[in-house]
């Protein structure tokens, strides 16, 4: 979608007071080390080696998605179901400095068989947290400075993992209102991977 499409996307979501549900095959809120690592081999000429599909790599849809979040008739509810990479996360997000932000959700899930080297995702995962931590001047030369981005952590996870390293199928259970109540992803039926939010988030809330 361009920016053009996006527009009448959130034309059409002005004012609704039902949760929403977006289904986005690349996450639109992605891990920010990774974007940040396609942005350059598409900056050499070689978007097709890193797989560089990522929402905030086109500058009009990514400020047109922005804009959709940050109006303050946009939807209160907002859940975006997106796949296209190999590993999993969620990610609950609200815009800074607003009392009456929409609650967002990026959950992300594996493919069925595809996985993210291991090691590499393992560095990718821990840089992303050092070098992006809040107080990190880098979030200032994000398109996404103006949100507060919160990832959950998985419940197999060692200290510091964000990122899930394996293929499966994600399930989410909603309540009444439209909001996550449970997020998993099922790799092992008998032994499901939840996604715990953080006790500071929670208070957030």
């Amino acid at each position: 979608m361009d920016w053009e499409a996006l527009t009448d996307l959130q034309l059409i979501l002005k004012d609704n007071e039902n949760a929403v549900i977006l289904v986005s095959p690349a996450p639109i809120f992605g891990v920010k080390l990774i974007e940040a690592v396609q942005r350059i081999f598409t900056w050499f000429g070689h978007p097709l080696m890193v797989d560089a599909e990522n929402w905030m790599a086109h500058p009009g849809s990514a400020y047109a998605l922005m804009n959709l979040f940050r109006h303050p008739k946009t939807p209160h509810n907002f859940i975006i179901l997106s796949g296209d990479v190999h590993y999993s996360f969620v990610y609950d997000i609200k815009l800074k400095g607003r009392k009456n932000s929409p609650n967002i959700w990026q959950i992300t899930s594996s493919g069925i068989k595809n996985e993210f080297p291991t090691t590499l995702l393992d560095w990718f995962d821990r840089l992303n947290r050092w070098l992006y931590a809040p107080w990190s001047p880098l979030n200032w030369f994000t398109k996404r400075r103006g949100m507060w981005v919160s990832a959950r952590k998985p419940s197999n996870a060692s200290r510091g993992e964000r990122l899930m390293n394996h293929s499966g199928i994600g399930l989410v259970i909603l309540n009444e209102q439209g909001q996550p109540t449970f997020i998993s992803q099922i790799s092992d039926p008998k032994n499901p991977i939840h996604f715990i939010k953080h006790e500071r988030d929670k208070q957030f809330e």
